[in-house]
């Protein structure tokens, strides 16, 4: 369990550096192709990736709370699910995370929140009504285990610097289209020097068209990789197994689709809330998903 751990910790460290990398290149090209220099696009895009994550970081929980229609519960109202999360607080050491309740009937649970200092765990309503409690804190500690592991943080500086590339590629390219080509495809010169400059132009244009495939797909891999690390610790929290087993196969049985779901906050729940219920995971759905398949992650757990 302990290796799993840590080789998921290094994959999602290599995906955020690629993602970083991958940010300053479509900066630096983006310079390159349009300012003479490709410092300007590196600094422009290192500027947007800045702006964009203080704001997701200070307000994003509050947004994604309030797009899910999440409400807050008292201990009065749902006792089991405050004590289950409160006992779970306690065991991994944290200030216990605001509570609430999503009205769904679909199973499915999400965390958010920037520190563990400033957290919440949703769970929907269906989840509570078919989870008995076991499976309710096999479900609370994976919650719990991305309280721990500041993985909203993490999602969101991934989800923000390559947005930031990916909005500046698309800005660029219509104005390309739209604007007659840059400032190095008029201005090339002759001889060698200028069709090497075409080719660098061309294959800048290229990257930059791709650029918004390539990130999603970053973007995806550390999500689907977070939700594999959150499996393991938290039945390492949890000290059972079976119950996140259980959870995680009751989820995959449930015969209903999330109503709220989007593709802005689909990377936060326990399960993917698009998937049709029934329905066999394809392969571009494996590759474009924002979780593992459901049966792959519960595969993993039996064998720990």
């Amino acid at each position: 369990m302990h290796e799993q751990i840590a080789a998921n910790k290094r994959k999602t460290v290599l995906l955020i550096v690629l993602a970083i990398v991958f940010t300053g290149l479509i900066g630096w090209l983006i310079g390159y192709l349009f300012f003479y220099g490709g410092t300007t696009g590196l600094i422009i895009a290192v500027g947007l990736a800045l702006a964009l994550s203080l704001g997701s970081y200070f307000y994003g929980d509050k947004v994604v709370l309030r797009s899910t229609g999440a409400k807050p519960v008292t201990p009065e109202q749902e006792p089991r699910l405050h004590n289950v999360v409160e006992g779970l607080a306690i065991a991994a050491g944290v200030p216990k995370p605001d509570v609430y309740v999503v009205p769904e009937i679909a199973p499915n649970a999400f965390a958010t929140g920037r520190d563990p200092d400033h957290s919440s765990i949703a769970v929907t309503q269906g989840l509570l009504q078919i989870m008995d409690r076991v499976e309710l804190e096999g479900v609370i500690g994976h919650e719990m285990s991305h309280v721990l592991d500041r993985d909203i943080l993490i999602g969101t500086i991934v989800a923000t610097v390559v947005g930031a590339a990916i909005l500046l590629s698309e800005i660029f390219t219509r104005t390309w289209f739209w604007g007659g080509g840059g400032r190095r495809s008029n201005n090339s010169g002759g001889g060698d020097a200028g069709i090497l400059s075409l080719i660098l132009f061309a294959v800048g244009i290229f990257l930059l068209i791709l650029a918004p495939l390539a990130g999603q797909l970053i973007k995806l891999s550390v999500s689907r990789n977070r939700e594999y690390l959150a499996d393991a610790q938290g039945v390492l929290l949890t000290r059972y197994p079976p119950g996140l087993i259980s959870a995680l196969q009751k989820i995959a049985d449930a015969p209903h689709a999330m109503r709220a779901a989007n593709n802005a906050t689909a990377h936060l729940w326990l399960d993917q809330p698009s998937r049709v219920p029934g329905q066999d995971t394809s392969t571009m759905e494996r590759l474009f998903s924002t979780h593992p398949p459901i049966q792959d992650r519960i595969k993993r757990l039996q064998e720990m």
